[in-house]
């Protein structure tokens, strides 16, 4: 039997060849035939080619086979990408803060706001690139960095984030601009623009990312306070801020508050207990729209810092948290405001959110979302009282940025040590270490926790108002810091860049009377009333025909 089997398959494969020779030379049949083998040729050739292809994007380098594989030379695709995504939406809260910052200001120094933005910006990713970064995330010793100069010699990845380095960068730029924006807004409309270069450079290059490095960089003293052999080990815990109520918010509010102390306040700024009040904001659409921007971008700034996409539930608490305190503290700070003033007030209620989105920025990813809440809701009423503190005090921040920033900045650090819940320690690439959960006062935790968030607080806020003034005292004493009383009075958007924000709008209470001739040939004259220039209302273009 096994005989005839291999008969009968000795004789189909036979029949099969004579079936193949036949079709050979028939050239319909070899057409086909070549036909069929090409496009098995370039189907395996697009398979090759696509798995370089896919090797290239989620592998970073090819390493020698005998040289070991560091956790350094691996980049996580999936946290990179969302630690891109969270940096654009930090950098589009540039946006955000020029929209505030032109409407709050007056009408005729709104051009000055928009090039203080735009060109701090541009100064910021410069200096950070040369050496900010490197003095803020560099290792060196506890008080300063010193590698990654100009980006040079950089791995693959940043630390153990598994991000890759140069997103990394891009995020943390987007952070340093932020800090560096906040002050402008205390030293708006008597500030000169080459004041506010010579200012932004020193914020950006050094203020921030070197006293940044005591909190955020791998090895400064306030990161590594409380462990063994490091500052204050004997207090078992460590200055911790997530997303930067202290690092970015309080560090810009203290040299916005330095800023608005040396330069004094606006000429005719009279004060409450003076008989006068705020300077009405000239848009407060603008603003609106420009502090929900910050509100949007906000979810890039705190979810963002867990640097890990992996995290699923610390990335969904943080972005929660942060919406609970924001709403709160919108409430409060209406409420309050309406307490004081018996008016529902657009102003309060919008520094009042931002207030709770500062505050909640260091303690989001550890408190829980009533929480947030609570801490949110005491922003809400801190940032009305502190307005109303550098009202009485004389101190002239047209838009807030010491009470927002700055006074709720510290607040929210210092919530920290009450809010913890006791449940969560920290983000990582592939999922979350609560091992060691940071715990308030509020949740059976002690004191010591509080005490770090303090410690750190006062360090920061303390160094960078003393270095602050010095550099503030400096300009305003070498005339570069400070416009004439002429260019104020005028106007920053004419005196120091030749242009008007609103050049179809005037500003003068005065009109007068012009005629127009109509076109067809009358003698006959109507009169017109045309606006002067400066009056606040629209003046229609005049052309042909107007006498």
């Amino acid at each position: 039997m096994a005989a005839i089997g291999n008969s009968q398959r000795t004789s189909s494969v036979s029949k099969k060849l004579s079936i193949l020779s036949s079709r050979l030379r028939d050239p319909e049949w070899r057409r086909y035939g070549y036909l069929l083998l090409t496009g098995k040729a370039l189907g395996i050739a697009v398979l090759f080619m696509a798995i370089n292809v896919i090797s290239g994007i989620f592998f970073s380098k090819v390493l020698a086979a005998d040289a070991p594989v560091q956790a350094a030379d691996i980049v996580n695709p999936i946290n990179t990408i969302w630690v891109l995504i969270a940096a654009f939406l930090v950098f589009g809260m540039q946006v955000g803060f020029t929209m505030l910052e032109a409407g709050f200001c007056r009408a005729k120094e709104t051009v000055n706001v928009l090039m203080e933005c735009v060109v701090d910006t541009c100064f910021c990713g410069i200096l950070f690139y040369a050496f900010g970064f490197a003095f803020m995330f560099a290792h060196g010793n506890g008080f300063i960095g010193y590698h990654w100069f100009f980006l040079q010699n950089i791995p693959a990845t940043y630390e153990g984030t598994g991000v890759s380095f140069l997103a990394f960068w891009l995020f943390q730029f987007a952070f340093a601009d932020t800090c560096s924006t906040i002050t402008s807004g205390s030293m708006i409309g008597r500030t000169r623009f080459i004041g506010d270069l010579l200012y932004s450079i020193v914020v950006s290059g050094f203020i921030y990312p070197i006293i940044g490095h005591w909190a955020w960089g791998p090895d400064g003293f306030l990161a590594t306070m409380g462990t063994d052999g490091h500052f204050l080990a004997s207090l078992g815990v460590g200055f911790h801020d997530f997303a930067g109520s202290t690092v970015v918010h309080t560090i810009g509010g203290a040299v916005a508050l330095a800023g608005a102390i040396v330069l004094g306040p606006r000429l005719g700024r009279r004060f409450k207990r003076d008989g006068g009040g705020p300077t009405v904001p000239h848009d407060l659409t603008i603003a609106a729209s420009g502090g929900l921007l910050l509100w949007f971008g906000w979810y890039g700034f705190n979810p963002g810092s867990t640097l890990s996409a992996m995290d699923f539930e610390g990335v969904g608490r943080v972005a929660t948290n942060t919406t609970l305190a924001a709403c709160a503290a919108g409430i409060t700070a209406m409420s309050y405001a309406y307490m004081l003033a018996k008016k529902w007030d657009m102003v309060s209620t919008l520094n009042g959110f931002l207030a709770g989105l500062v505050a909640i920025t260091c303690p989001c990813y550890w408190v829980s979302p009533f929480g947030s809440l609570v801490l949110g809701a005491v922003a809400g009423v801190i940032v009305v009282a502190g307005v109303e503190l550098l009202e009485y005090l004389r101190i002239d921040d047209p838009i807030g940025a010491v009470p927002v920033h700055g006074i709720c900045g510290i607040w929210g650090t210092l919530s920290l040590g009450l809010f913890a819940c006791g449940k969560y320690g920290a983000s990582g690439p592939i999922s979350p270490d609560n091992s060691v959960a940071l715990k308030g006062l509020f949740y059976g935790g002690g004191t010591s926790l509080l005490v770090a968030q303090s410690m750190g607080s006062f360090i920061v806020t303390s160094a960078t108002f003393v270095v602050a003034m010095g550099v503030m005292y400096a300009l305003h004493q070498a005339s570069l810091l400070r416009v004439s009383p002429e260019a104020e009075i005028a106007g920053l958007d004419l005196s120091e860049h030749g242009a008007a924000a609103y050049p179809e709008y005037l500003t003068a209470p005065q009109t007068v009377p012009l005629t127009l001739v109509p076109h067809g040939g009358s003698n006959e004259r109507m009169p017109v009333t045309v606006v002067k220039p400066g009056t606040g209302a629209f003046a229609p273009a005049m052309g042909e025909g107007v006498r």
